[in-house]
């Protein structure tokens, strides 16, 4: 599968062999490589900066091809470019790039008036460059303005490992505060009275969401109050507010049930009142505006409905039903207005965005022309209007931003996406599929080519997948793709069971016991676009990220003969050993999504995908995989062990890489700069192992 090269191949790393009895339910697992864990250890440093090297030399030859990459997808991305701001109070906020510069600048400015002379000059709240300067590795999330406009509260990250510093700036001095919390989280909000400042912390160890703190502005974070923290180890728990900015809100949250709690936002010294304990299987997402709650919730409706209730109403028998369950229709988010509700629901797989006046007929969906696309609810921060603004992209079309008029029913597109270049989307088709997984369930394909491209079975085709979690993945635009694609390439996604692109059954169908029907529906599509003459197994390549690369870890275990190479971003694959141990990130909180492996129904399940486990002496495709020294999500080690033992058993000789990011997390390089080195290098892989670079 390999092309022929003039060059010879390196020879690669070996990771010392030192064996790790580990038994469980009498069931007895030989770990080679389990030392690799030892993050601290200079001979784990080692190794894996001689996997980089390796990975350095073997790529060497395509060194020039990933700079013609790189200069390529730069050159489609307008360097200097402002997002389409937003009204919020009495500014309107956006965000803006500059060339040559890696990170975001917030802005915003005053509301104008009819007739401003002169205009009102712009006001940089942060810039994110600023903060990143010495650092290589840089992330600003939870930006939160207070009540009164006069404050910005911010989290950085500067490791990757998502624990975070909070910082606060007088927006009227452009000084930051004295307040600085350290290893918290991302989540925080205001209080109305714009002096009080709710977050969430972290336990230091499992990084699980677990506590809330009140912190008033000028005190020491020793002085902070605790007022909730969330025992159950299976739950997080994150703070928010309502529409209405009347309430405050904590959210205790697993796969299978919620509870919230909630605060006036007047009175931040008060108790938070439980507003529906927990129940299993019971998830709920709560809302509030005017003098009413609005509940999205599952109670008797496997793909949700929406209900009301009055102020100080508790008791869900006396809620009223606003939009029903419905058994082919999955019912997202929502979004409230003084005059209008607009939801966002997934149906035939797609979602579509439906606008419903309060009072009198008119319910209507926004219309939508592609086969396969995506669309989803923008930033609407004020409710008193009757213009919606929405998001809409496919894979032909860039990301859009439109103001949708729910009284004249017109949209206005406020902004596409530059992609510069000679980019013509009348170039590329889409299309969506359907394959026949072996239980009889119809798989969808959403997949893009471009025109021309040959449909007789000699293409090179990249097939993407995820597949849990409930994470649907769309047909989005991605403008570095056109340099596949003009290569020759088709893009093709398998919309698998673990996703909710067909419903809450589609996701439920794809965890737990059921896991395995994410990877034949995986095999379906590709076995599919192969009968289909899209491509053939010795031009058939997969990526998958995370989840994903759990995904494409246990599809080269199972078919290997099907797929010329691979790409695993940051891939789960020691699914037994981590889910084992619950001093891990995540690990307790994600047994309703793989199973507990302390119970042997769900240890045996586990086992037998489990990508690591599962790796035998074999030919395997070519593999490209990437990790993040600092990732919490995904140790670093896991990805690490599987190239060590795939290096130590397969018997072929296909190229097997591994590239650690040692200053970066689960998200990969911080700067979008670095971030397209990132893309080239996965997309210079897939071009030399096609035998078209």
């Amino acid at each position: 599968m390999t092309p022929p090269t003039s060059r010879t191949i390196p020879e690669p790393p070996r990771a010392r062999i030192a064996p790790t009895r580990i038994e469980t339910h009498g069931v007895v697992r030989v770990d080679d490589y389990y030392w690799l864990r030892e993050r601290d250890n200079p001979e784990v440093t080692a190794y894996l900066e001689a996997e980089n090297e390796h990975t350095r030399a073997v790529m060497a030859p395509t060194e020039a091809l990933q700079e013609t990459l790189f200069a390529e997808i730069k050159g489609r991305i307008k360097q200097t470019d402002m997002s389409v701001p937003y009204r919020e109070g009495d500014y309107t906020y956006y965000t803006r790039y500059e060339d040559g510069r890696e990170y975001p600048i917030y802005c915003r400015r005053p509301i104008e008036s009819p007739h401003p002379s002169p205009r009102p000059s712009e006001q940089v709240l942060l810039d994110v460059n600023l903060v990143a300067e010495g650092h290589d590795f840089c992330q600003v999330s939870g930006r939160q303005v207070s009540p009164d406009q006069c404050l910005l509260a911010y989290a950085t990250d500067l490791e990757g490992r998502r624990v975070h510093t909070i910082r606060i700036t007088d927006l009227t001095t452009g000084k930051t505060l004295g307040d600085e919390l350290t290893g918290v989280t991302s989540n925080l909000v205001w209080a109305n009275d714009s002096r009080t400042l709710f977050y969430t912390r972290q336990d230091p160890a499992t990084l699980r969401w677990c506590r809330v703190y009140r912190h008033r502005l000028g005190a020491s974070q020793t002085d902070d109050i605790l007022v909730y923290e969330e025992l159950d180890e299976t739950f997080n728990c994150e703070v928010g507010n309502s529409r209405s900015k009347r309430y405050l809100l904590i959210a205790s949250y697993q796969t299978v049930s919620t509870e919230y709690r909630y605060l006036d936002a007047d009175e931040p010294d008060g108790s938070f009142t439980v507003f529906l304990a927990r129940a299993r299987d019971h998830e709920y997402h709560l809302d509030h505006y005017r003098d009413r709650f609005y509940i999205r919730t599952n109670r008797d409706a496997r793909n949700f409905k929406l209900m009301e209730a009055a102020d100080g109403q508790l008791d869900p028998d006396a809620w009223v039903e606003l939009i029903p369950h419905r058994e082919d229709v999955l019912l997202g988010r929502f979004e409230l207005f003084t005059d209008y509700l607009v939801v966002q629901e997934r149906r035939g797989g797609l979602i579509h965005l439906r606008v419903r006046p309060w009072v009198g007929e008119g319910a209507h969906d926004i219309a939508f022309d592609e086969p396969t696309y995506d669309a989803y609810l923008s930033t609407n921060r004020e409710a008193d209007t009757q213009v919606l603004r929405f998001g809409y992209e496919s894979l032909t079309t860039p990301v859009s931003t439109y103001d949708y008029d729910m009284v004249t029913r017109t949209r206005t597109l406020r902004k596409r996406e530059e992609v510069l270049g000679d980019f013509d989307p009348s170039r590329y088709r889409a299309e969506r599929l359907t394959a026949t997984s072996p239980d009889g369930e119809s798989i969808p394909i959403s997949l893009v080519f471009r025109v021309g491209t040959a449909r007789d079975g000699t293409t090179p085709l990249l097939l993407y997948g995820y597949g849990a979690y409930g994470i649907s993945i769309d047909a989005t635009f991605n403008s570095a793709r056109l340099s596949l694609l003009d290569r020759g390439f088709v893009f093709a996604i398998a919309h698998v069971r673990g996703g909710q692109e067909l419903g809450r059954r589609w996701y439920d169908d794809g965890r737990l016991a059921n896991k395995p029907n994410t990877f034949s529906d995986f095999i379906a599509c590709a076995d599919h676009l192969v009968a289909e003459r899209f491509t053939n197994p010795a031009r058939l390549f997969v990526m998958g990220g995370s989840a994903g690369g759990m995904l494409v870890g246990a599809v080269i275990n199972m078919r290997p003969d099907l797929f010329a190479g691979a790409v695993a971003d940051v891939p789960f694959v020691d699914v037994v050993t981590t889910m084992l141990d619950d001093s891990i990130p995540l690990t307790t909180g994600e047994y309703d999504e793989w199973g507990n492996p302390h119970e042997r129904a769900a240890f045996d399940d586990i086992l037998a995908y489990s990508p690591y486990d599962n790796v035998e002496a074999k030919d395997y495709p070519s593999l490209l995989v990437l990790a993040g020294l600092h990732d919490s999500q995904v140790q670093y080690w896991e990805p690490a062990k599987w190239v060590a033992k795939l290096r130590a058993v397969k018997t072929d000789t296909n190229r097997l890489l591994l590239k650690t990011s040692m200053d970066a997390g689960h998200g990969g390089v911080s700067g979008r700069y670095r971030q397209y080195r990132e893309t080239a290098l996965q997309y210079a892989f897939l071009l030399a192992e096609a035998g078209l670079a």
